[in-house]
């Protein structure tokens, strides 16, 4: 099998896309792109000053981001929300493979901070038990593949990601 034109992580916040992603991409000789860090310049403000203007404009403008995307030779990092977006994750699979880093919902709330600083678009009385439950099924949907991850360093992580989308 021939490596992908572009590795789409997708997963939980805290699933290590970023960090893994970059590291990946050094790995397998692509650019990184982070749509979090994309969506901040777009709105020219942080992902947590974005999201207090409500969770609506947070996702539409995340939906537009994601669907109007043209990236090569990249393993590009999404936002955890990302999977609500039928259109935005349309495209995202056009550009190339979609990997989920399915991490156990102990470890996300060990490695999850602030969930208000790191952008965690949540309903009103949602909790992150409810969030991890609700996005599980819709990463599974979305995913080409899947990456089980556990508490190994984020380095070992990377390199599975290597030799699986290889």
């Amino acid at each position: 099998m021939s490596v992908p034109s572009n590795v789409i992580l997708i997963g939980m916040p805290a699933s290590g896309k970023s960090t893994v992603g970059v590291l990946a991409a050094k790995g397998l000789g692509f650019d990184f792109v982070d749509t979090d860090l994309l969506l901040q310049r777009q709105e020219g403000m942080k992902l947590s000053e974005i999201l207090a203007r409500g969770a609506k404009g947070f996702l539409d403008a995340e939906d537009g981001l994601l669907a109007a995307l043209s990236v090569t030779q990249s393993v590009v990092s999404t936002g955890g929300s990302a999977v609500y977006h039928a259109r935005g994750m349309a495209q995202l699979k056009s550009l190339g493979t979609v990997v989920w880093l399915d991490v156990p919902y102990d470890e996300i709330e060990r490695r999850l901070g602030d969930m208000v600083t790191r952008g965690v678009v949540l309903k009103p009385g949602q909790t992150l038990r409810d969030l991890f439950d609700e996005r599980r099924p819709l990463y599974e949907s979305w995913a080409d593949l899947r990456l089980a991850v556990g508490q190994e360093p984020l380095e070992t992580t990377a390199n599975r990601l290597v030799a699986l989308v290889r």
